[in-house]
Formats: structure tokens, C-alpha cells, sequence
């Protein structure tokens, strides 16, 4: 069954990587799935102790999805220091195609 489930995965990003979307690092992606499956606020600070990571590659990792489009960052108007990370429509129709394709191919399968 695992086998399957990978196959499927890997069918799916064969079909990513063919789309000519931005390739995106497991980090990336791992950073972003985050922000938008688990419940926020979420921070720097916080994002880097989830993936076990300095918040210097938090804040690399910002950069890229923030200039996509995926993420952006957000002042904490109570303590001008923190830094909320922020969803965008274009990062959830992303994720909402990645989805859709990943249960495409699970059919196909």
C-alpha cells in the first residue's frame, strides 16, 4: 500500500516539475503546507521550531515563496519585533492544483 501511495506522489510530481510551476524545496514546501494546513498565527520564530531549523533559513525560505506570491509577512501591530507569516490566494489556489493533482493521480494509480 505504501508503494502506492509513493507512486502516486511521485506521478504527481513528475507532473509539477513537467507544469514549468517554480520548483520548489522540500523546505519550501514544507514551510508552506504548514502556514496553511495548521492553525496560526505562525511566526518565524515558531515556523523554525516546528521544522527543527534556524530562523535565518526561515527567513531564506520567506524570501522565495514570499516573491512567488505563496506567503507573505505581516508586522505584529502588539510587539513590532515578530513577524507573522500570512496567507495569500495565489499560495491556496497553489496548494488547492498540488492537491488536485495528487488526487489525480491517486486515481489513476
Amino acid at each position: 500500500m505504501a508503494e502506492n501511495q509513493l507512486s502516486s506522489w511521485m506521478r504527481a510530481l513528475v507532473s509539477y516539475v513537467r507544469s514549468g510551476q517554480p520548483d520548489l524545496t522540500n523546505r519550501q514546501m514544507a514551510l508552506l503546507l504548514i502556514s496553511y494546513i495548521t492553525p496560526g498565527p505562525h511566526t518565524v520564530r515558531g515556523l523554525a521550531q516546528q521544522l527543527g531549523v534556524s530562523k535565518p533559513v526561515i527567513t531564506r525560505a520567506l524570501n522565495t515563496l514570499g516573491s512567488l506570491g505563496y506567503l507573505r509577512r505581516e508586522r505584529d501591530d502588539n510587539d513590532r519585533r515578530n513577524i507573522f507569516v500570512a496567507k495569500t490566494e495565489k499560495g491556496a489556489a497553489f496548494l488547492d492544483a498540488f492537491g488536485k493533482s495528487i488526487d489525480l493521480e491517486k486515481v489513476r494509480g
